[in-house]
């Protein structure tokens, strides 16, 4: 690395780190909007209580049992089962029960034996805003199986992206605990310990306050208990950490446990490569044996740092195959657990479906192939009122690629209301051939009303083969205003701008040069009480890309749906949709296919469904029909899941395509299908067999993963990867059978001081 890279880059990570450490020091700010009466003092436990799901000791019947009511499907209505949950603690422990009575228990769901899998079973929940920043929680499940589930919840669950609620439920956070179940011929039951120590919170003179949501859900009926009595005014509202009863905890002492946790792997890949100028493809053997050490330090109860070296990931999940109809690159999201647990402090978005100043899957990948990763090192948490994260990682030299750093750094302050922050962002990546790119990011969001929300944002970039200015084409900004809401008005209306030289380095950016017109309405209301159906929302899209050279359209998409979520769990939404696309370029498609440069207007119609996720056989699937560009594309995509028993899931993905160009006398067909088995033998022994076949590709792939869960922290891993060309003689010279196989076993054992 030059004098000028280091000069650039220490700095980020130097002034990050420290301001992390030093507000570690600060004391902490009492809750904003919080008076004394509002909160809840849990009771505290008076006796031994043993953790078998039982459920029968004199300690949990001196705990007074929580007023829950039914959330769905009716609020407030009659619950048809009787429903006990209760929470207390002590000095170390958390504890949460549920007596859970079912007048038919052989019908109890009970599909899943795999680790932070929800099968649309029967599930008691604990949530807990432990940073009391009322925007943040962690989520605790089980079902009665006693599998654990684990998630982390950001933003509110403010659902603000292309996947409902993918960005801000992430099920890659996992923690030390215990829990324990019992079916009986009256129901099942629960009991989960929680580590303080596994919880992030500060302390003010031994007291801790926190928001918490606990919940029953009776799956085949879809029926929720849940306490506090939370208003049905948003998806999933209640598990809305804004919305959950605020508790206090006294005489309690954080403390700040030592994980070390090293790995050791091994194993061997088979890879045909085409050498250059050869007419035959070569088999490659190699085996690999390799050592890298994690260590997470709790450097206050609630900010975090971890270090990495030689970073392993090998146990992720392989991709999911994409059809790709649109002129912009890919999306793929992230499935490394490492970047993904407390990923929603780095959150930044922009203006695409996907588009973001910080994506991790620049870190370590390279066109699909993992880069190796020297080491890094991550700070998050929270501390006197501000958010803190920092990452900083290293990658090796790899296939011509030169060895990188790269870094994030993350600032956020509540401000006015627990609803509201100001932030700052900034990115760093350099490599050792002295090229670089750096951006930072402002952003505000304001909660300027009870559901109305301002947003704003700015950002930069600046790279050392860009002539920038601090105003010039190298920016972004957005104002956006939002009315959050699923009964009554919603709406979003914003408004953003992207520069033609706006390009992070460790970014995601579909489009640059553009202004964009962006605006949502819609409005939802509850059905009767006799009626079949939930919710009722006529939703209306608007949204442009103007280019910002001549202000000229380039993309417009335009939509109008009606979906209905019906009181058994299922739902149904029915669009109408109009795009229109400006050309400049061809556009290329599979098949040789291609639409040559105009302006295009198409129309769609669309209808999708979803199944109640409580029946032990239910599919999801969609359907669409209409025009494409100057010719015709119909898609269909179906999903089944068949829960067989609890030691076996079978789950299903089958879309298709078939788009026709009459006037050119050109077609193409597209198939892509997913095929997955969840075997679970026990709550510690899985295995997840994942098949795919992507005609787009002429590729079928398997990915299979064994996991032996010895305990939390203690995991033995055996992965197996192949993937196989399916069109062999389109090409000179012909393709192999086999493209790769990978056989790897890995192991990894927690110490914790």
């Amino acid at each position: 690395m030059t004098l000028r890279q280091s000069a650039l880059q220490l700095p980020f990570g130097l002034c990050m780190l420290a301001t992390g450490l030093l507000l570690a020091g600060v004391q902490p700010a009492p809750a904003q909007g919080q008076s004394s009466a509002d909160i809840f003092d849990l009771p505290r436990v008076t006796g031994l209580i043993d953790i078998d799901g039982r459920v029968d000791e004199a300690a949990w019947m001196n705990i007074p049992a929580l007023p829950v009511v039914m959330y769905e499907p009716l609020f407030r209505g009659a619950m048809t089962e009787r429903t006990e949950l209760r929470v207390t603690y002590d000095d170390e422990f958390l504890y949460a029960s549920a007596r859970m009575w079912d007048s038919d228990p052989d019908n109890i769901r009970a599909n899943s034996m795999y680790r932070d899998r929800y099968s649309g079973d029967d599930s008691f929940s604990l949530l807990l805003d432990t940073y009391n920043d009322q925007q943040n929680a962690v989520w605790f499940a089980t079902n009665p199986n006693g599998v654990r589930m684990d998630y982390a919840i950001i933003n509110d669950l403010a659902y603000n992206g292309p996947d409902p609620f993918g960005r801000v439920i992430s099920d890659s956070w996992n923690t030390f605990w215990d829990v324990a179940t019992r079916r009986t011929n009256e129901g099942w039951f629960a009991e989960m310990r929680i580590p303080l120590s596994s919880l992030g919170f500060q302390d003010h003179d031994g007291v801790v306050e926190m928001g918490m949501s606990v919940a029953r859900r009776i799956a085949r009926r879809n029926e929720l208990h849940s306490f506090p009595a939370i208003e049905p005014n948003w998806d999933l509202g209640w598990a809305k950490p804004s919305q959950y009863i605020r508790i206090r905890l006294t005489d309690v002492q954080a403390s700040t446990p030592l994980y070390i946790t090293p790995y050791a792997s091994g194993g061997g890949t088979q890879l045909n490569e085409l050498p250059d100028g050869a007419q035959q493809y070569d088999l490659s053997r190699t085996l690999t044996a390799d050592v890298g050490l994690d260590v997470k330090y709790n450097v206050t109860s609630n900010l975090t740092l971890d270090v990495t070296l030689n970073t392993d990931f090998a146990q992720a999940e392989v991709d999911d195959e994409q059809v790709n109809l649109t002129r912009f690159s890919l999306f793929f999201p992230e499935k490394r657990q490492f970047f993904q647990e407390r990923a929603g402090i780095f959150e930044y978005r922009t203006a695409g479906r996907f588009d973001m100043l910080f994506n991790t899957r620049q870190i370590g990948i390279n066109d699909g192939e993992a880069v190796p990763i020297i080491g890094g090192a991550r700070l998050v948490g929270r501390a006197g009122g501000w958010d803190i994260g920092g990452l900083n990682m290293q990658t090796a030299r790899h296939k011509g690629l030169p060895s990188e750093n790269f870094g994030v750094y993350r600032l956020r302050k509540q401000v006015f209301n627990p609803a509201s922050f100001v932030g700052a962002i900034a990115t760093s990546r350099f490599d050792v051939d002295s090229t670089w790119n750096v951006a930072y990011g402002l952003d505000g969001m304001f909660k300027v009303g009870p559901l109305e929300y301002l947003e704003l944002k700015w950002a930069q970039t600046f790279a050392d083969d860009l002539s920038t200015d601090f105003a010039g084409p190298n920016g972004y900004a957005r104002a956006r205003l939002e009315r959050r809401t699923r009964i009554g008005l919603s709406y979003i209306a914003s408004a953003a701008w992207g520069g033609r030289d706006f390009k992070p380095g460790i970014g995601f950016v579909s489009r640059t040069g553009f202004i964009q017109p962006f605006f949502l309405i819609g409005y939802g209301w509850m059905a009767g009480d006799a009626s079949r159906v939930q919710s009722i929302r006529p939703r209306l899209l608007v949204s442009q890309y103007l280019r910002d050279e001549d202000g000229s359209l380039e993309s417009g998409m335009y939509w109008l749906n009606w979906d209905m979520l019906m009181k058994s769990g299922g739902g149904i939404t029915f669009s109408a949709q109009m795009v229109t696309e400006d050309l400049r370029e061809p556009v290329s498609f599979p098949e040789d296919t291609e639409v040559p440069a105009g302006r295009y207007d198409y129309y769609a119609l669309q209808m999708d469904y979803f199944g109640p996720d409580g029946d032990l056989i239910r599919a999801e699937g969609s359907a669409s029909v209409g025009t494409f560009y100057d010719g015709t594309n119909l898609e269909l995509q179906l999903e089944p899941s068949w829960y067989i028993s609890r030691y076996l899931e079978l789950g299903a993905t089958y879309q298709f395509n078939r788009v026709r160009f009459a006037d050119r006398n050109q077609e193409f067909f597209v198939h892509l299908a997913r095929l997955r088995f969840q075997i679970g033998f026990s709550t510690r022994i899985s295995i997840n067999a994942f098949l795919q076949y992507n005609t787009d590709a002429d590729m079928f792939s398997s990915n299979l993963r064994f996991r032996y869960n010895f305990r939390e922290g203690n995991d033995l891993w055996i992965v197996y990867n192949e993937g196989r060309h399916t069109s062999r003689f389109d090409r000179r010279p012909a393709l192999p059978s086999l493209d790769s196989r990978t056989v790897l076993l890995k192991y990894t054992y927690t110490f914790i001081r």
